[in-house]
């Protein structure tokens, strides 16, 4: 498993409660820019359409070395395949209030394709950010205290 791009700021931002494995739809040379590392996740979001879920906000660069005439949008919406029995889970929690979807990480599996680890979460409040920022340093200080030791 070879890792593109993740999402660092989902992790900060959101609680992770559960995480699925999606396919995404790509046209022309956008698995070569993915392979050469020209995708951003930064500030992107699953939402899910006519019971169909998409991506929005993925940029995928064009290369220089593609087909200069065939330019798909770096930034369209891409569907996601996931199977129906995760897509209805899906709906269900996101009804209800404070859960959301959102990318994880971009891969290349053993198959070599394309995939996206997508995860149910729950917003943070500003508390719990300050809260998991705190024990994060003091995890950090102890593993360094034991080091030295």
């Amino acid at each position: 498993m070879k890792i593109v791009a993740t999402n660092k700021k989902a992790y900060h931002d959101f609680e992770i409660i559960e995480k699925f494995e999606a396919g995404i739809v790509l046209e022309g040379s956008e698995v070569k820019a993915i392979r050469a590392g020209k995708v951003n996740l930064k500030d992107s979001f699953i939402k899910i359409v006519k019971g169909e879920p998409f991506i929005f906000g993925m940029h995928i660069s064009h290369l220089k070395t593609a087909n200069p005439h065939f330019k798909p949008d770096e930034k369209r919406p891409r569907k996601l395949l996931l199977h129906k029995k995760e897509i209805n889970k899906l709906i269900g929690k996101t009804s209800e209030k404070g859960y959301t979807i959102v990318p994880l990480k971009l891969y290349f599996n053993n198959k070599n394709l394309v995939k996206l680890e997508i995860a149910l979460a729950k917003g943070k409040t500003l508390h719990d950010k300050r809260e998991s920022l705190k024990r994060k340093i003091l995890d950090r200080e102890a593993k360094a205290a034991l080091k030295d030791y």
